[in-house]
């Protein structure tokens, strides 16, 4: 995996152009330095010529004396320059000279060891005719004094490139680099701003928020198409989910009729155990018919159209009604609401299903024994519990999901908490499995409100 640093767009950017600004710099000042080389514009003389080829050449012979090596940068000096001077001196006093010193600069032969490094010039404003400097060279630290006849050499200034590299062109391009790396998330910040807003859109994207699109403006240029590419993506969704929810609303529809013929006339069968188990099965079905209905029904509902609706009298009625089937299936019910009214805002019909579905949960999987507890606590939560199995700790994450069965062999069709989920969700509330030693225990927590005023 690549380092974290090197996804990011930010270093990417500064490491680039920070290179990028060096090697524009280098090139630019080689080709300064070219064009002046061409046009004449660097002077062949200056003044520290003879004082670089006595560095280089001196020396020290077996002796420790001071001499010099015969160089071919030497010999060539000797040759274009007949009247060549200089002294060298090291730090025990020893010296070697050539040449005649000029009149002028004689009296400083002597103070030489006082003298670091000076320009000397016969006249007050007149260029440099001598120098003395101190040197570091193969035979030590010496001082030199000599005249200013030498040659700029083209390839002693070469030789000189890595050391203006480092100490002019390699700083320049640091700070360069330090301003990129300052100016580049400012820069970045503002360019993606777009970008920023496109994405808090897409994390806002929902399944029950369908129409979404995200938002193009201040979106770079080149990020655009894969913004639109986003957007026909969403749009055939949407297409694609409206298209499957008008499939189960229709079969939904389509299966009522027939599946209430088929419900009449087995009920006018003789009263058989096969008559049993076949009612028992287009009971299934029209159950499976509601609940698709019931989830195309919530799809196009809409929060604004809520009412009061007191849960205690909602969940009082849904137990008087399925009480019966509990008890011929085992159970005992109880029923033990906290206080005589508890109101939220909501659609009643909805919640009702939702409080069905759970005590109907409960008589299916509570293993046709113990008690069907149905409780409604302040400030508006309904709970539904039984004493069978429970709910494998593997399974938890599932069981709301849309057709997942916990129990294969069983008859229904894995929508029944699923129904339940969606409902809650509407109604900005939530289902929660409630942690038991035996048995299971389902939770809905809705917003509480206030009792209504009566007229």
């Amino acid at each position: 995996m690549r380092d974290h640093w090197l996804c990011s767009l930010k270093w990417r950017l500064v490491l680039r152009i920070a290179l990028l600004q060096g090697v524009m710099l280098t090139l630019l000042i080689l080709l300064i330095f070219s064009v002046m080389l061409g046009a004449g514009f660097i002077p062949e003389k200056y003044e520290n010529g003879t004082f670089d080829v006595l560095k280089d050449a001196v020396a020290r012979d077996a002796g420790g004396n001071l001499v010099l090596k015969p160089t071919h940068e030497l010999a060539k000096l000797r040759t274009k320059v007949p009247d060549l001077w200089f002294i060298i001196r090291d730090g025990q006093g020893r010296q070697l000279s050539e040449g005649s010193v000029p009149a002028g600069f004689a009296p400083l032969a002597g103070m030489l060891d006082l003298v670091s490094d000076a320009r000397l010039s016969p006249t007050k404003d007149g260029p440099p005719a001598a120098v003395t400097k101190w040197a570091q060279t193969a035979a030590g630290d010496v001082r030199i004094m000599t005249g200013t006849q030498g040659d700029l050499s083209l390839l002693r200034l070469l030789t000189a490139v890595p050391h203006f590299f480092l100490k002019a062109i390699l700083p320049l391009t640091g700070l360069m680099a330090l301003a990129t790396l300052l100016a580049t998330p400012w820069v970045i910040r503002g360019a993606l701003t777009g970008l920023g807003e496109a994405a808090a859109a897409a994390e806002r994207i929902d399944i029950d928020k369908r129409g979404v699109q995200l938002p193009v403006k201040d979106v770079p240029l080149e990020v655009v198409p894969l913004v639109n590419a986003v957007n026909a993506a969403l749009a055939r969704l949407d297409k694609g989910y409206e298209r499957h929810k008008r499939f189960l609303t229709d079969a939904a529809h389509e299966l009522r009729t027939p599946v209430a013929i088929l419900n009449t006339r087995i009920s006018s069968l003789p009263a058989t155990p096969e008559r049993a188990r076949l009612l028992q099965d287009t009971a299934r079905l029209s159950t499976l018919t509601d609940q698709l209905l019931d989830l195309q029904r919530l799809d196009r509902q809409q929060a604004k159209c809520f009412k009061p609706v007191d849960l205690v009298e909602t969940t009082r009625s849904v137990v008087v009604d399925l009480a019966p089937m509990a008890f011929a299936a085992g159970y005992e019910v109880s029923f033990e609401p906290a206080a005589k009214a508890l109101f939220t805002n909501g659609d009643q019909t909805a919640i009702e299903r939702a409080v069905t579905n759970l005590v109907q949960n409960a008589i299916e999987h509570g293993c046709n024994a113990g008690k069907i507890t149905v409780c409604v606590n302040a400030p508006a939560t309904v709970e539904v519990s039984d004493e069978g199995q429970g709910v494998p700790e593997a399974e938890r994450e599932r069981i709301f999901e849309p057709f997942y069965r916990a129990r294969p062999q069983n008859y229904g069709a894995g929508l029944g908490l699923n129904l339940v989920q969606e409902i809650m969700q509407l109604h900005g509330g939530r289902i929660e499995l409630v942690a038991k030693t035996a048995g299971a225990c389902f939770r809905m927590i809705f917003s509480p409100a206030a009792e209504p005023k009566t007229a």
